[in-house]
């Protein structure tokens, strides 16, 4: 049975069959053709994989994100990023991991990322002289800090699968953040090196305060998210809907880039999107289910203990396992499907709940633009960019991406401490 079932689930993949499709269609056939299961348990089980009160805060930060893309503030956002770095040797570049940074700590979406800065980014670098697979792969990679830079949907639903505070996670990954994000500068620095793509001018204080001014309003929606979390204001889930309403005062009020027509078309994107991202979950769900039932999830955990206890190797062989799942499947099904039976090894090893969470959403992130099924490979196609050009682009970035979560795995000082500022029982 087990030989079959993952059979069938490759080859739906394969078949480019929607992924909640892939994770219910193995269930259903398995449980109909070998138990008495009524299949209405299964659907039982979709509908309390979603019934988390924490998941509410997913549609409003994916409408948070959309109206302000929309409304200019991801426009505003690179141009104070390019008045930061451009005078560095790749700055055109540093500019395209900045803005990913800063865009990723508003929408907490990876795939809107991708999209917002790779309108802008992908023709500048590309007229700068950067060669075009490293155009593709530099903004598919720098995309996926949105998987880590808070307020991260990935972490949001960890929090509700696990019960780990979704504020300390947040806090993680803004340590997570920056050293993935600089790991990224640093390869975009020495490449612009090799090629001669020399710094252009100095820097002109001028207009990166004209290029503050203007995108102040942005730049004050993660914090007025992280800190009314951290100052007990509301809870994340409250954020995530002060957030829309701040998103919706900016665009519409102070920038006045956005009308109500524009708004309507906004709020029916973010709808279709929670659906997508819901159904997902809620199939995970009941795939989760029936691998812990069956005892697939049993056997591989008693697989990953025949290590010991050692925190090194089992965070290697969690990384090799979720960075080959990654390459098939979503983040979200990454979380519900494998977290189940990888926690409970973690925590034997002595590894953090917290930690454990920081090192998936860096493995998600490198699985957002892992060939095959890699979701940022997909998502760059709305920039005009064939499947084979986004594949040729992301594979060196994939080392980067691995090199950057052996630091967050190896030195989880980088993502703890701040953390163990505010919450007394995480300590690394």
């Amino acid at each position: 049975m087990p030989v079959l079932f993952s059979t069938g689930t490759l080859l739906l993949l394969v078949l480019g069959v929607p992924v909640f499709l892939v994770l219910l269609l193995p269930v259903l056939a398995t449980l109909g053709t070998t138990t008495a299961t009524p299949p209405v348990l299964v659907i039982q089980r979709m509908f309390s994989g979603i019934d988390k009160f924490p998941l509410m805060a997913i549609p409003f930060f994916i409408a948070a994100g959309n109206i302000m893309a929309e409304g200019g503030i991801s426009r505003r956002l690179i141009r104070l990023a390019r008045a930061i770095v451009s005078p560095v040797p790749g700055g055109l570049a540093v500019t395209t991991v900045m803005s990913s940074m800063f865009f990723g700590a508003i929408s907490g979406s990876s795939p809107a990322t991708v999209i917002a800065v790779g309108r802008i980014m992908l023709p500048s670098l590309e007229t700068a002289g950067y060669s075009r697979p490293f155009s593709i792969g530099l903004l598919m990679s720098a995309g996926s800090l949105g998987n880590i830079i808070p307020p991260s949907i990935f972490m949001i639903v960890y929090g509700a699968v696990t019960g780990v505070s979704i504020g300390a996670l947040f806090l993680a990954g803004i340590g997570a953040g920056i050293v993935y994000g600089a790991v990224f500068i640093l390869i975009c620095v020495l490449y612009a090196e090799s090629r001669g793509l020399a710094r252009t001018r100095g820097w002109d204080l001028c207009e990166i305060w004209l290029a503050l001014r203007d995108s102040i309003w942005g730049l004050m929606t993660p914090l007025i998210i992280l800190g009314g979390i951290y100052g007990g204001f509301f809870t994340p889930t409250e954020a995530a809907a002060i957030a829309v309403a701040y998103a919706i005062f900016v665009t519409m009020a102070v920038h006045r880039e956005m009308s109500f027509r524009q708004l309507l078309a906004c709020t029916v994107s973010s709808g279709v999107t929670t659906a997508q991202v819901m159904i997902i979950i809620s199939a995970a769900s009941a795939f989760s289910w029936f691998l812990a039932t069956s005892g697939l999830s049993q056997a591989v955990g008693e697989i990953l203990s025949l290590l010991g206890d050692n925190p090194i190797w089992v965070l290697l062989a969690i990384n090799a396992i979720v960075v080959v799942a990654g390459m098939i499947l979503d983040p979200i099904s990454l979380v519900i499907i494998l977290v189940p039976f990888i926690s409970p090894v973690a925590e034997v090893a002595g590894i953090d709940p917290l930690l454990l969470g920081i090192v998936m959403a860096v493995n998600a992130s490198i699985g957002m633009f892992s060939p095959p099924f890699g979701l940022n490979l997909f998502i760059s196609t709305g920039l005009g960019v064939s499947y084979r050009e986004a594949i040729l682009g992301a594979l060196p970035f994939m080392a980067v991406g691995l090199f950057a979560l052996m630091i967050v795995s190896y030195i989880p000082v980088l993502t703890i401490w701040l953390p163990s500022l505010f919450y007394s029982g995480v300590s690394f």
